[in-house]
């Protein structure tokens, strides 16, 4: 069961957090774009180049301690077909050092479009009577709101593939209440949609009981983070929105089960950019982004139970 394998991995690191490979070309030290329009020019490949090396260094950085990745497939998609082919080196970079990769790609369609997706990022492709992975993600970030339709064929790969989702129920952004919270049948639609996840995933519950179905849940509502832990058991959360977007380990502490399980909480700038906060010297970035790797595993262990971990 996917879930089980992050759970595994956060108990092994002792770290419920997730790196978010994110990467601007403004992220990246200016060595490293140095060198890559060295070789390539002011081009596409010379960008996707910088973006690979700057990510595969930070995975060195941080492979040891923090269980997972989570890179943002828009941010190789504006460099076209090569920052593409450098989102998918990363995967496989970050899958050979052990990490677990959530592919945060928010899609959303339904019928033979949708099993398109599912089979392109979570499953295998058939090519000429042979099947290949065309992605390397072990979990993919899908937008529920088109109902049933468009989480069904998700859930034939992860079972197939031993795969999982995070679906979106409440987003981190200030804007989300325009939708999420508005009322269907004395339920907020982030309610319904949470008690959806719940019922997509209680086919597929593996060992530490939590589904293949996960879901996305912001930091910054840790009220709502609190009330959807209670109502959403056997469903593993992704949590986004701690440090840059303003949540802090208190806010994020709530998306975790009595036992310290239930969630992993996200930072991308945070740590990525660390060198830039630090003001260290740029060559150092890697060694900066694992510093505040373990300010924040420290940070949000302080605050949550450990019950499991010692296990």
């Amino acid at each position: 069961m996917s879930m089980d394998r992050l759970i595994t991995k956060i108990l092994e690191t002792g770290n419920p957090t997730v790196a978010g490979l994110d990467p601007k070309l403004s992220y990246v030290p200016g060595f490293i774009r140095e060198e890559s329009v060295k070789k390539y020019g002011k081009t596409l490949e010379a960008a996707a180049d910088a973006l690979l090396t700057f990510n595969k260094a930070l995975i060195d950085a941080l492979c040891d301690i923090v269980p997972a990745v989570k890179p943002q497939c828009a941010y190789y998609e504006m460099y076209g077909w090569q920052g593409v082919k450098a989102l998918y080196e990363t995967m496989a970079y970050a899958r050979e050092k052990g990490m677990y990769v959530i592919t945060d790609g928010k899609r959303n369609d339904i019928g033979t479009t949708m099993e398109a997706y599912a089979i392109g990022h979570l499953g295998e492709t058939d090519v000429f009577g042979e099947t290949q992975y065309g992605f390397l993600g072990d979990c993919l970030t899908v937008n529920g709101y088109l109902g049933t339709d468009g989480i069904a064929p998700l859930l034939k790969v992860c079972e197939a593939c031993d795969k999982g989702i995070f679906v979106l129920v409440k987003t981190s952004n200030p804007s989300s209440g325009e939708l999420q919270d508005r009322m269907i049948g004395g339920q907020k639609v982030y309610e319904v949609m949470g008690g959806m996840c719940e019922t997509w995933g209680a086919e597929q519950i593996g060992k530490y009981g939590y589904s293949s179905v996960g879901a996305v849940v912001g930091a910054t509502y840790p009220e709502q983070l609190r009330e959807l832990r209670e109502k959403m058991p056997h469903t593993f959360f992704l949590v986004p929105g701690y440090g840059a977007q303003g949540g802090g380990a208190k806010d994020v502490s709530y998306a975790f089960d009595q036992n310290g399980l239930g969630a992993i909480v996200n930072s991308s700038r945070g740590i990525m950019c660390a060198y830039q906060k630090e003001g260290c010297d740029e060559r150092d970035f890697a060694k900066a982004a694992r510093r505040e790797a373990i300010r924040m595993k420290e940070d949000i262990t302080s605050v949550i139970p450990k019950i499991a971990w010692n296990k």
